[in-house]
């Protein structure tokens, strides 16, 4: 079916389009019609972060910023589902056009800026949802809180999403909201991680239950800054890192058209960069922290890729735009031949 769409999303703007295809999957789960979406893949449960899931295959954040499709996208297949990246009041983003299309190579780039209407409205979202699965929620700062002020607004919403996530994960890392990849730098890391870490116990103990909290990466980072990176989270034991976020790099697309858009570039062109990061945190981190490998995935063998350079689970979200949601189940196959392979 959605073979049947793309041409038809295609020729809109790609906002738009969207918008749209999260209209459409809501319609489709809403009238029961979900399945001539995507077939629910059988089950290949994987434990990670301490968490059981039904299958490694998860929806990356960024297409549901404001967790309003929840149900919808679950019933798709995915064993987990991001929601956001959420800020702790809503923000527009940054100015339209802010997201384009590159198909010929198999990439978007987007300046979207956390566009989202702030976790209260993500929060009462989450808490209509009936989904019962694992639901991490993405947290990030306000455009225009600075820095020095930053871990106020992660903390914030770490105390509002904390009791209906599964996995909180802390979004340093989009290249859309200015200077925060800057909070990657060693000693400020430790600070701001240290902080949030001290404020996640307490709200364990608070609880009762303890929620896993994943840090998110650049792909853009040299050796010197994956090996702070990898120092910082062993020392503040950390639960989990997703490798990795959109990157800065233009050299695989420069002559395409949109290809020196400001933002973010993920799909295709992604996938190497951001397996090599996610295969050098795992050469550092020696199995002591679960990896997350997302950046790039388009079908089956990315997937496998990602597992096979030291990921736990697997995510991805421009690779729906280009192959549909039939993806989920083609990465599940993939990733359940290769289980069966590695036990032989």
């Amino acid at each position: 079916m959605y073979a049947l769409a793309r041409p038809f999303l295609f020729c809109l703007d790609a906002e738009r389009a969207h918008d749209l295809a999260l209209i459409s999957i809501e319609a489709a789960y809403r009238t029961g019609l979900n399945p001539l979406l995507a077939q629910r893949p059988a089950p290949l449960p994987t434990t990670a972060f301490g968490i059981g899931f039904p299958n490694p295959v998860g929806l990356a954040a960024g297409l549901d910023k404001n967790g309003a499709h929840i149900d919808a996208l679950a019933g798709l297949g995915f064993g987990f589902i991001e929601i956001g990246t959420t800020t702790p009041r809503a923000q527009p983003g940054n100015p339209k056009p802010r997201m384009f299309r590159l198909p010929e190579h198999e990439a978007v780039i987007n300046r979207l800026g956390f566009n989202n209407g702030g976790v209260d409205a993500l929060v009462r979202n989450a808490e209509k949802a009936t989904f019962s699965g694992v639901l991490g929620i993405n947290i990030g700062r306000n455009k225009d809180t600075p820095n020095e002020r930053a871990v106020d607004d992660y903390l914030h919403s770490l105390e509002r999403v904390y009791p209906r996530a599964g996995y909180i994960t802390v979004n340093i890392s989009s290249p859309n909201t200015q200077g925060l990849r800057d909070i990657q730098e060693k000693e400020t890391l430790k600070r701001f991680i240290g902080t949030l870490r001290e404020r996640q116990e307490q709200l364990a103990t608070q609880h009762g239950l303890r929620k896993p909290m994943l840090l998110k990466i650049a792909p853009d980072l040299d050796e010197a800054e994956l090996d702070a990176i990898s120092e910082v989270s062993l020392a503040a034991r950390i639960d989990g890192l997703i490798c990795t976020n959109t990157t800065v790099d233009r050299s695989a697309i420069a002559s395409a058209r949109h290809g020196q858009e400001a933002g973010g570039l993920s799909g295709k062109p992604l996938l190497e960069k951001a397996t090599k990061v996610l295969q050098g945190m795992s050469r550092r981190l020696g199995g002591k922290i679960p990896l997350l490998g997302v950046g790039g995935i388009l079908d089956g063998a990315d997937a496998a890729a990602k597992i096979a350079a030291g990921a736990s689970l697997v995510q991805f979200y421009t690779g729906m735009v280009y192959r549909g949601p039939a993806l989920i189940g083609a990465c599940v196959e993939a990733l359940r031949t290769q289980r069966n392979e590695s036990m032989r």
